[in-house]
This record gives C-alpha cells, sequence and structure tokens, in this order.
C-alpha cells in the first residue's frame, strides 16, 4: 500500500493532481482545500496518501498533512460517508475546526458540506465526538459546556446567556467559549444578565 509520495505536480485536474514521481505519473485526488494549497506544476510536493484497492481500480488520495489523511479515514467509518463525501468535508473544513464543530455537537455546520444532508450529519456528530475532542482547537472545558448545552445538564443562567448570544448572532462555539470563560470571572452564582454582560467582554477582547 502506498502510504506518502513525494514528486512534482505534472498537471491538474478537477478533483485530481497528476504527481510525477521520477517519471511516473500518478492520480491523486484531493480535497478542494489541498488542491488550493498545492503549489503549481512543475513544482515538488510531498502528500500522505491512502489507498482505496477495489477489484476494478486502485484509487489514490493525497493530504497535505497526516491529521486531515486521519479524518478522511474517521469520517468513512460513518454509515453514509464514502471518499466523496469525505472530501467534501474536508474541503469546507480543516481538521481542527472539524473537529471542534463535532465535538460542540453543531450538526449544523457539518450539513454544509455539499452531499452531506441531516441524517448523515447527525451520525458524523454522534459517532465521531469522543474522537474529536483529541483533534480539537477549543479548550476542553468549551467542548464540556457546549456538550452540557446541547443537552441542556447546564445551569439555566448559564444556558440562557449561551441562548441570548447566540440570538444576537454569534456563533454557538463562540458564544460558549465566551460565557465558559464569563462563568469563571463572575463564579457558580453569578445570574444571567451577569453572564452575559461578561460574555459580550469576551467578545470584544
Amino acid at each position: 500500500m502506498i502510504g506518502k509520495l513525494k514528486g512534482v505536480i505534472d498537471s491538474y485536474g478537477e478533483d485530481f493532481i497528476v504527481l510525477d514521481v521520477h517519471g511516473v505519473g500518478y492520480l491523486v485526488h484531493c480535497s478542494a482545500r489541498t488542491l488550493q494549497a498545492l503549489p503549481a506544476p512543475g513544482e515538488a510536493v510531498t502528500l500522505a496518501i491512502e489507498t482505496h484497492v477495489r477489484e476494478d481500480q486502485i484509487r489514490l488520495f493525497g493530504f497535505l498533512s497526516d491529521a486531515e489523511r486521519e479524518w478522511f479515514r474517521l469520517l468513512q467509518t460513518v454509515q453514509g460517508v464514502g471518499a466523496k463525501v469525505a472530501l467534501s468535508v474536508l474541503s469546507t473544513f480543516k481538521p481542527g475546526e472539524l473537529a471542534s464543530a463535532i465535538a460542540i455537537g453543531d450538526k449544523a455546520a457539518i450539513k454544509r458540506a455539499p452531499g452531506v444532508g441531516p441524517k448523515v450529519a447527525e451520525r458524523v456528530v454522534i459517532e465521531l465526538k469522543d474522537k474529536a475532542p483529541a483533534y480539537s482547537e477549543l479548550d476542553p472545558a468549551v467542548i464540556k459546556l457546549s456538550g452540557s448545552v446541547a443537552e441542556k445538564r447546564a445551569p439555566q443562567p448559564i444556558l440562557d446567556a449561551v441562548s441570548a448570544l447566540v440570538n444576537l448572532g454569534y456563533g454557538q462555539p463562540q458564544a460558549a467559549a465566551a460565557i465558559s470563560a464569563a462563568s469563571r470571572n463572575a463564579g457558580e452564582g453569578a445570574d444571567t444578565a451577569t453572564l452575559i454582560r461578561q460574555g459580550l467582554k469576551e467578545l470584544s477582547k
């Protein structure tokens, strides 16, 4: 199995490149985000490779990082997610962004990826939520709070404060992070109004 290729970009296709490795041209499928980050034809590049072998074909998928390749593998463990949908998700999100969205249960964000419907987005969040925090860019405390907010297990003032910030137009991750910080600063007994004020101060920093 091919795990890595180092060569010179020969040409670009709609969703692939031809990578020249010592005179052999490998057709490597990539996410749109990876394609945009690659250099011009004639320049050297090293790609982490995932090899799919079937009876009638061998397909190579290329990634700029091992983390992106790992997410490609993880996504395909979810029912209804094949290589095409996994690449679509990775075209929409950086690995850290994807991990953060899954960690806080943001199904609406996952659904933004072309080809991902509500049921698939829900399965991605449910089936990968225990694996996502390890790759997430978010503070573990924020992930914990977001999970509590989503399941309505957080104290009511915190639930109301996060909801208020979301209604003001902030994203759920931003709101949860701000109220998490506000709660630490104001103490456990803080009321909703205090948390909102402190949260807005955090967001304005």
